[in-house]
């Protein structure tokens, strides 16, 4: 059976990998719209490189946003103010990057807005990434929730923030690799503040 497109989560600020997937993919694949949400996943989390090594942002939910919360309903918790922390992160990581600069203002935003809903926030992001990274996709989503797809690539599990990824990624320049050694399939933003306009061609 051939399989001509993909179905892919919505993550917030996603690893390499799933730009590689959904560019292989593109047009042809739909955002899940509809499905419970899983916990520790790359739907409220993104990793960077810190001077530190391995740094994980996570966007908290509110409580209650558990298994049977359908994705797109799970709301974003404003009890602590994590978007001072996830912003002063990304400066303090990529400040000295060849172009945090260049994208700075365009992120920025993201951190001062509250967004109510995860789902809502990580269109706009997603948006904004396909924008930056020059994708020309358009964006359409599952209609309701479907346990299979027999016809398509179903990615909504196949992106783990847990386990070392397998996404065979050949190294590009990073800020710490002289301390840690090059960092695989990290959050796309650190491949936009240090690749740049040329993301698009590692990709």
């Amino acid at each position: 059976m051939i399989e001509k497109g993909a179905v892919l989560p919505l993550f917030y600020l996603p690893p390499v990998e799933y730009f590689t997937e959904l560019n292989i993919y593109n047009p042809d694949f739909v955002i899940e719209k509809h499905e419970h949400f899983p916990k520790q996943t790359y739907r409220n989390r993104a990793n960077i490189c810190s001077p530190d090594g391995l740094l994980t942002l996570t966007v908290p939910v509110v409580k209650g946003s558990k298994a049977h919360t359908a994705v797109k309903d799970v709301k974003i918790s404003y009890d602590f103010d994590w978007q001072r922390l996830h912003w002063m992160s990304l400066q303090g990581c990529y400040r000295r990057s060849a172009y945090f600069e260049y994208y700075e203002d365009e992120f920025a935003i993201f951190y001062e807005v509250k967004e109510q809903y995860l789902f809502d926030m990580n269109e706009k992001l997603l948006h904004l990434l396909l924008n930056l990274l020059k994708i020309k996709a358009t964006i359409s989503y599952t209609h309701e929730y479907e346990a299979e797809y027999p016809h398509l690539k179903d990615l909504r599990m196949g992106f783990s923030s847990k386990k070392e990824s397998l996404f065979p990624q050949k190294p590009y320049f990073q800020l710490f690799e002289d301390r840690h050694g090059f960092m695989k399939n990290l959050s796309i933003v650190d491949l936009l503040f240090n690749q740049g306009p040329q993301s698009i061609n590692y990709l």
